[in-house]
């Protein structure tokens, strides 16, 4: 009897020496290959949009944090007026905006846990605290500007699939916000 390594062993090979002749097809795509389950994450974050309230609310919650600590930072070091007016806005706008989901948790009686960070928004905010007046203005609106356009695409799918109609509702009212806000991050990065 052979053991289970050599047989294994004699199968790699077989599937790497050609044992099967046919060439892929030209035009194969990924979604063509049969790829295994495996326990390994995705290479990428790409971000995911949950569709309960405590996911959407968390989610939500942390955005907010990350806009409102990130902009103070940027105030306590940036010399640039309209940068600045930028961060300030931030600070108020999402301010509001965690109030209205908060609002909208209480009247759909879900419970509101503080915000968390995830690893890419403190890394942002290390990066953003870490730079010096000369770097702090880039550095901080290319982060806005990777903030937003995750911000904007998961507000909008929360509003169309979310589980909890009041949510879904102030979902809904803050992706023109969010939108408006693209659209100033636009003009500074095109000013600068």
């Amino acid at each position: 009897m052979k053991s289970p390594y050599i047989l294994t062993l004699a199968l790699v090979l077989a599937a790497c020496s050609g044992a099967d002749d046919k060439a892929p097809a030209e035009n194969a795509t990924v979604a063509d290959a049969t790829v295994p389950e495996t326990d390994v994450p995705p290479l990428t974050e790409a971000p995911t949009t949950p569709v309960d309230a405590a996911g959407y609310i968390a989610k939500a919650g942390a955005g907010d944090m990350w806009e409102i600590e990130s902009s103070k930072a940027l105030l306590a070091k940036s010399t640039n007026a309209e940068v600045k007016a930028f961060a300030q806005m931030m600070i108020d706008h999402h301010s509001k905006s965690t109030a209205k989901v908060k609002a909208a948790a209480a009247e759909a009686k879900v419970t509101v846990t503080p915000p968390k960070l995830d690893a890419g928004q403190q890394k942002m905010l290390d990066d953003i605290k870490a730079a010096d007046a000369a770097g702090i203005d880039a550095i901080y609106l290319a982060n806005q500007k990777s903030a937003h356009d995750a911000a904007l695409a998961f507000h909008q799918a929360y509003a169309t699939n979310g589980d909890t109609e009041s949510l879904k509702k102030a979902a809904g009212e803050i992706v023109p916000v969010v939108e408006a806000h693209r659209t100033e991050l636009a003009k500074l990065t095109a000013n600068g």
